[in-house]
């Protein structure tokens, strides 16, 4: 609900305009429906005789816009409650969003703008100026990207029929410090490809002096269009699974080794990323002369797919949930992240007074840890940290009680 959806069109769920937007857009309507009279109905008498007096909607009244008298349904209050606190629903949002940005092909961000715009109403322009800075970032993509573009008309200097033109590129410049932390990987790109991100980056280098890109490799998203003896077949990827592929355009085989090399990725996680091209009847994958090393062949036609279907079928199971993976930390990660630096002032506290309830420590982190960065997680975010101090067994919990692990 929180970035799913947008105006007039079905969400996920398959209910038009079940999206934060429609809900905002909603909420702001009703407020400015019964907004005029809540200033003269505040007091408890008046609340019960306007109780007293209620009548229902008529059977052909729309449903969206309710009643005037109608008592309003605050969902963001809701979702704030489910969370446990304001902060924390913005960040879970800001972290959404930044996987949203991160996966988008084009630039329109509309519709993120008005959402965060009717935000910032609730909950004030200051928790989300960090999300008003990556929005800036995509808008600034979008100039910067059509001026570098009007520069560099022409071909990459790479020779051979592999060059590829600046208008194959989209690039999405952020900045980094106000965006969540991102997981990246390595990955070696096509010389062509890598060619291409190196003429961009020069010429971004020209315009924004002294400032450099620095290419997050392994992130965004490649069209590509697979030409085979009997047909042609159109994807949307990754670039590791580009990159994957790719390799194979020369050469018809590999050993998992080999093509773990080329594209410079550890051989468990070419693995991984692989059957995905296996589970789309692309790629087959037969035993090596090593029991470790696998070998892997492309599939030129849809008769050599059929032969392998069975195995085909297996691996589409096997490569289907892989594909979920992030491009951003999780929010339990980022969290990890920001209160390890209070698991020394933890364990000093444990060391001087014995044992400590959570309470306790979530009292004393908040009068004592005011400097940068200052304690402002809640007694839920505490309690979570806490539980994994235990599991790493740095931390005991009897009787409501923490104690260092002896």
């Amino acid at each position: 609900m929180l970035t799913d959806g947008t105006s007039g069109n079905s969400s996920a769920s398959g209910n038009p305009g079940d999206s934060l937007l429609e809900e905002l857009n909603r909420d702001e309507e009703i407020q400015e429906d019964v907004g005029v009279d809540d200033d003269f109905n505040t007091d408890d008498r008046q609340a019960w005789i306007n109780a007293a007096r209620w009548q229902p909607d008529p059977v052909e009244a729309d449903p969206l816009k309710g009643s005037r008298n109608q008592r309003k349904v605050d969902i963001l209050g809701m979702i704030v409650g489910i969370i446990g606190s304001k902060d924390q629903l913005v960040h879970e949002y800001r972290t959404m969003l930044a996987e949203k940005l991160l996966n988008k092909s084009d630039y329109d961000i509309d519709s993120e703008i008005r959402t965060l715009e009717l935000l910032k109403i609730h909950f004030g322009e200051s928790s989300l100026q960090k999300c008003e800075i990556m929005l800036n970032d995509l808008l600034g993509s979008k100039r910067t990207n059509a001026n570098i573009k009007a520069a560099i008309s022409q071909p990459s200097q790479t020779s051979g029929d592999n060059a590829l033109s600046m208008d194959t590129i989209s690039a999405t410049i952020i900045s980094s410090n106000f965006w969540p932390p991102i997981q990246d990987e390595p990955v070696k790109l096509p010389e062509s490809v890598d060619q291409l991100l190196n003429d961009y980056a020069a010429r971004f280098h020209e315009t924004k002096t002294p400032r450099k890109l620095q290419w997050k490799k392994s992130l965004g998203t490649v069209k590509l269009e697979l030409q085979f003896d009997d047909r042609i077949m159109q994807f949307t990827v990754a670039p590791v699974h580009a990159s994957i592929i790719m390799q194979f355009q020369d050469q018809k085989s590999w050993t998992s080794k080999n093509l773990a090399a080329a594209i410079e990725i550890p051989v468990d996680v070419l693995s991984r990323r692989i059957h995905f091209w296996i589970s789309k009847g692309v790629i087959s994958e037969s035993a090596g002369v090593d029991s470790s090393d696998h070998v892997y062949t492309i599939m030129e036609s849809m008769a050599d797919t059929s032969k392998n279907a069975g195995s085909s079928g297996m691996q589409e199971l096997l490569g289907g949930d892989e594909e979920e993976e992030r491009s951003v930390s999780s929010v339990e990660n980022q969290l990890l992240k920001e209160m390890t630096v209070y698991e020394k002032f933890i364990m000093g506290m444990l060391t001087n007074f014995g044992s400590m309830a959570l309470d306790r420590i979530h009292n004393t982190l908040k009068m004592f840890c005011i400097a940068d960065p200052p304690y402002d997680k809640s007694l839920q975010q505490l309690q979570s940290f806490l539980s994994g101090l235990v599991s790493e067994e740095k931390l005991e919990f009897r009787d409501g009680m923490y104690f260092l692990k002896k």
